[in-house]
């Protein structure tokens, strides 16, 4: 199948903006990068009316800090999610995902806790990881005054954060906790082995290209033995046997298709309950795109609806 109808219109007026001259993201300074992404928000809208919008600043692991926004919903909340943000590890912040964090929290009934962790290049890795797992812990202690009781906690990530996400439930495993009801990976980076096929596959070059996962990868892992370490690519990792249970999201024509499916093939033969779906004719980024392509309100529903039950798998 290709691209869906959606995916390909939405590129076409893309390139008549950009023009012929055009700048790929992996020629772009970082700061050029940045405001390239962060033009994307104009297409987004507000996002519904919640209950509540607070930011807070905490506490990392090095004597720095970065934000958190908590987005509580109009009705009582049923559970509470962790949701670290994509971009490449390098890209975005809370702004950027307002619109995305709204429309989980009120479609979830869910208090959403928007992670804006400390960027590469700036702060490579481990320093993401680091402040990704300290908003898991910080969530984990906060729960109750969030929620006002006790209700499952999910952790939640699309593409370079699925990645983070994925890690930090490993670790919460290996730290006898926080207990996760779920992870919810969207097409996350979980190897990033530019060999697959779904990194070859020409039709797969849309709004994410290999060319750009190597640029990305080089600024948040500068250092090539790091990238055997579990903690950038968890489909290395020794044992996934007892991680929670995993709803993981692919789109057909994604780079990082490939290595998505190949976390949730391992998940299952360690015996992780996982519900994997692969999302046909969409692209790198269509969840995130949101009100903008239908397959993203498509994934926003399945995932408010599996919050609702309690389990993703």
């Amino acid at each position: 199948m290709t691209l869906d109808a959606a995916s390909q219109a939405f590129l076409v007026s893309l390139a008549k903006a950009a023009g012929p001259d055009s700048t790929p993201i992996w020629r772009m300074s970082v700061a050029e990068a940045r405001a390239a992404t962060a033009r994307f928000r104009g297409l987004y809208g507000a996002g519904p009316d919640v209950g509540e919008v607070t930011d807070v600043q905490i506490p990392a692991h090095d004597g720095g800090s970065f934000r958190v926004r908590i987005i509580v919903p109009t009705t009582r909340a049923g559970a509470i999610i962790l949701y670290l943000h994509g971009g490449g590890w390098m890209l975005e912040d809370l702004e950027g995902f307002d619109t995305l964090g709204r429309q989980l929290a009120q479609k979830s009934g869910a208090v959403v806790v928007l992670a804006e962790y400390r960027k590469a290049p700036e702060h490579p890795f481990p320093v993401p990881v680091e402040d990704a797992w300290t908003a898991l812990r910080w969530t984990a202690a906060h729960a109750e005054e969030l929620t006002f009781g006790g209700v499952p906690l999910f952790v939640a990530g699309d593409s370079a954060s699925g990645n983070l996400a994925a890690v930090v439930a490993r670790r919460s495993r290996d730290c006898g906790g926080p207990q996760l009801a779920g992870q919810i990976l969207v097409y996350p980076l979980t190897d990033g082995d530019l060999s697959r096929p779904s990194y070859r596959e020409e039709e797969n070059q849309t709004l994410l290209t290999t060319a750009a996962v190597a640029w990305f990868t080089a600024h948040y892992v500068p250092e090539p033995s790091d990238r055997t370490d579990p903690d950038f690519a968890p489909l290395l990792a020794d044992s996934l046997a007892g991680l929670p249970p995993a709803l993981i999201i692919t789109g057909e024509h994604d780079v990082l298709r490939d290595e998505g499916e190949a976390y949730a093939h391992r998940l299952r033969a360690d015996g992780v309950a996982v519900d994997h779906r692969r999302w046909p004719g969409q692209m790198h980024g269509f969840f995130t795109l949101v009100n903008v392509l239908p397959g993203g309100a498509e994934v926003m529903d399945l995932i408010a609806a599996k919050i609702h039950a309690g389990r993703v798998a």
